[in-house]
C-alpha cells in the first residue's frame, strides 16, 4: 500500500467558524472506499494552507492515516498477534492464567494462522471458516469440544480487533459448529475406591488418593496445598491457588477460589500423615516431593502413571490403553455417588466442586445410574397397571 497524503479541505462547523480537516479515504470491510476527516485547526489560527500542512505533520496526522490504511489490510496473522497481545493485557477485563494463554497460543499458532495467517482479516468468508472446521472433525479426527475452542478463539479474535477498530466484522459469529463431547470419564464406585487405597503402599499416596476422592479438589489445587491451608479447627481446607508449571498461580476459576469442607476422618488421615512427614512446617507442602527435598509437590503425572493407574488396574477398574484416568476421576466419582446415590442436593454438590454452573456438576459430572433408570421405568409400568409377571 502506497503512502497517502489525503488532501486539505476548508468547512464551516456549527459555530459558523471556517476550519481545516485532513480529508483521507480508507477501505471498508466490504471494499468501499470510505471517505474520513480529521480536524486540524480553525483558519483564523491556521490562515495559509501550507500552515495547516505545519500544523497536521506536528499532530503526526499523516502517520494516523496510514496507519488506519494499513489496518484495513493487516492480514489475519496480525489481528491474532493483536488479541494475543491486546486481551492477555491491561485492558482486559477478565484475567486469564497462564495456562489460558498458553493453550490460546498454541491454538492461533497451530491452527488458526497456518490456515488464514496470510489472508486479509477483513477478506475471511464464515463459509470458508465453517468448512474448515468441519474438515478439522472429519479428516483430522479432532473432538467437536475441541473444535468449539478453536471457532472460540477465533471468534475472540475478531471481537478483540473490532474493539481496537482493526476490523469493522466478525465473520466468525454465523459459524457453526457442534460442542458435544463423546468424553465419559470412568466413575468409581467407594468400594473400588477403598481397594485402590489398599494397593498403594506410601504413605504420602494413600493420603493423596483420600484427600482427592473425599473433597474433589483438582489435582492442580490438591499439589499447592500447605499445611496452613488446613484450617482444622474449622474443619475446612482453603482453596485459594492452584500449582501449574512450577508456580502457584491463580485458581482456575473465580468460584473455585473458597473453602472445601474436611471430615473428621480426613482430617485425622491428614494429622496422622504430617506426624510422618519430614515436610510438616506450615509453609511446607501436604504432598511433597520427597526427592526434590520438599521444595516442590509431587509429580501428578507420575504419581499417576506410575501409582494410581496401575492400582487401580489391579483392583478391577476397567481401563482401555489410550483412555485418560487420574486424580481427576476421583472428582467425578464425588460428585456422581452424591447425586445419585446419597441424593445430595445438586446445590450443595456444586459447592463442594465449586462450580461457576449447576448445569456443569449435572451434565459434566453427573452420569445416569442404570438401577435407578430401571427402577423408574419399573414404577411407571406398574403405575399403568403391568405387574412384572404380565410384562413377562
Amino acid at each position: 500500500m502506497s503512502f497517502q497524503r489525503g488532501s486539505l479541505k476548508r468547512i464551516i462547523n456549527q459555530n459558523g467558524a471556517d476550519r481545516w480537516v485532513l480529508r483521507y479515504r480508507t477501505a471498508a470491510a466490504d471494499g468501499r472506499r470510505v471517505e474520513n476527516t480529521l480536524n486540524i485547526g480553525l483558519l483564523r489560527d491556521f490562515p495559509r494552507e501550507r500552515d495547516a500542512w505545519r500544523e497536521a505533520e506536528r499532530l503526526t496526522l499523516l502517520t494516523k492515516i496510514n496507519q488506519e490504511q494499513s489496518s484495513s489490510r493487516l492480514n489475519f496473522a496480525g489481528l491474532a498477534a493483536h488479541y494475543l497481545k491486546a486481551d492477555f493485557g491491561p485492558d482486559a477485563i477478565r484475567s486469564k492464567t497462564e495456562d489460558t494463554a498458553l493453550n490460546m497460543q498454541h491454538i492461533c499458532d497451530d491452527y488458526l494462522i497456518p490456515r488464514f495467517g496470510s489472508t486479509v482479516a477483513a477478506e475471511v468468508k464464515p463459509l470458508e471458516i465453517q468448512r474448515w472446521l468441519k474438515m478439522l472433525h472429519d479428516e483430522r479426527g479432532l473432538a467437536w469440544s475441541t473444535v468449539s475452542k478453536i471457532r472460540g478463539v477465533m471468534s475472540r479474535a475478531y471481537k478483540t480487533g473490532i474493539l481496537h477498530q482493526l476490523v469493522a466484522v466478525n465473520p466468525v459469529e454465523a459459524v457453526e459448529t457442534r460442542s458435544k463431547t463423546n468424553y465419559r470419564a470412568i466413575v468409581l464406585r467407594p468400594e473400588q475406591t477403598l481397594q485402590i487405597l489398599g494397593r498403594l503402599p506410601n504413605p504420602i499416596h494413600r493420603v493423596l488418593v483420600l484427600t482427592a476422592a473425599a473433597t474433589a479438589l483438582r489435582s492442580s489445587e490438591l499439589l499447592s496445598l500447605r499445611w496452613a491451608d488446613l484450617w482444622w479447627t474449622e474443619n475446612r481446607i482453603r482453596v485459594s491457588k492452584r500449582w501449574a508449571r512450577g508456580k502457584d498461580g491463580d485458581t482456575k476459576t473465580e468460584a473455585s477460589d473458597g473453602f472445601v469442607p474436611m471430615h473428621s476422618a480426613l482430617a485425622q488421615q491428614l494429622r496422622s500423615w504430617q506426624e510422618r512427614s519430614p515436610y510438616a512446617s506450615e509453609a511446607d507442602f501436604v504432598f511433597p516431593s520427597l526427592k526434590s527435598d520438599g521444595k516442590v509437590p509431587v509429580s501428578s503425572s507420575i504419581f499417576v502413571a506410575d501409582h494410581l493407574r496401575p492400582a487401580a488396574i489391579a483392583s478391577g477398574v476397567e481401563i482401555r490403553k489410550s483412555q485418560r484416568f487420574g486424580l481427576h476421576n476421583l472428582r467425578h466419582s464425588l460428585s456422581h455417588w452424591l447425586v445419585t446415590t446419597a441424593k445430595v442436593d445438586p446445590k450443595t454438590v456444586q459447592g463442594i466442586l465449586r462450580h461457576s454452573r449447576i448445569q456443569t456438576t449435572l451434565d459434566l459430572y453427573t452420569q445416569e445410574n442404570s438401577d435407578q433408570t430401571r427402577g423408574a421405568q419399573g414404577r411407571f409400568l406398574e403405575a399403568m397397571g403391568m405387574s412384572s409377571a404380565t410384562i413377562q
